[in-house]
């Protein structure tokens, strides 16, 4: 003899499969690239999310892929935090990129520190944005940065070295950004499929 089961009362309990959700449905911010933003569900950065970008390493233009979305938020007033960054951000650099100065903070840490500095700064929901460079990172610090940028609703983008690619990751974007040539490769995105083919990188600043 069949049933009938009620649909919400399927999904409530979570024993039905909703399938992909659809991207307009994901909540992003362009990243500035046009290119990039038409390859990522949703057209840019997820939102209250943890995006990982990959690198062989520094001074390679990684900065050059964040600074459009910076300027944006500094520029309507929204803090952006730098935790632990390798080197010191040059200011006319910036200034050029249009990130307003009197926006931006930095934390100097070490180790397990700039991960809970991250952490705090992701949940007290007053920046719009926090960039990390953890040199240490197991999944359950990634995790926690996660759940720490949606708890907050803002931006989470960890700078991690390449070699990390062959780890799983709970972010919910993972980049690689290559120098020769310049391209950035959608490694995972959350909402959708990565796209086979790399992004070229030529001509962004």
């Amino acid at each position: 003899m069949s049933s009938v089961v009620s649909l919400d009362h399927l999904l409530d309990a979570r024993r039905l499969w909703r399938g992909q959700r659809s991207t307009a449905a994901l909540s992003t911010q362009p990243t500035g690239h046009a290119a990039l933003d038409a390859a990522l569900p949703g057209g840019g950065w997820p939102i209250a999310a943890l995006s990982e970008l990959l690198i062989a390493t520094t001074g390679i233009g990684e900065l050059r892929l964040l600074w459009p979305t910076l300027a944006r938020l500094t520029t309507r007033g929204e803090r952006v935090v730098l935790i632990a960054p390798p080197y010191l951000p040059f200011p006319p650099a910036w200034l050029s990129a249009g990130v307003d100065l009197r926006q931006l903070s930095l934390v100097r840490a070490m180790g397990q520190e700039a991960l809970w500095a991250a952490e705090q700064c992701l949940r007290s929901g007053s920046c719009g944005a926090v960039l990390c460079w953890p040199q240490q990172a197991d999944d359950r610090s990634l995790r926690r940065l996660q759940v720490a940028a949606e708890t907050g609703q803002t931006l989470a983008f960890a700078y991690r070295p390449l070699r990390e690619s062959v780890n799983p990751s709970p972010a919910a974007l993972r980049l690689a950004i290559e120098s020769h040539p310049a391209q950035v490769r959608i490694l995972k995105c959350r909402g959708g499929l990565a796209p086979a083919r790399p992004i070229s990188a030529m001509g962004w600043h």
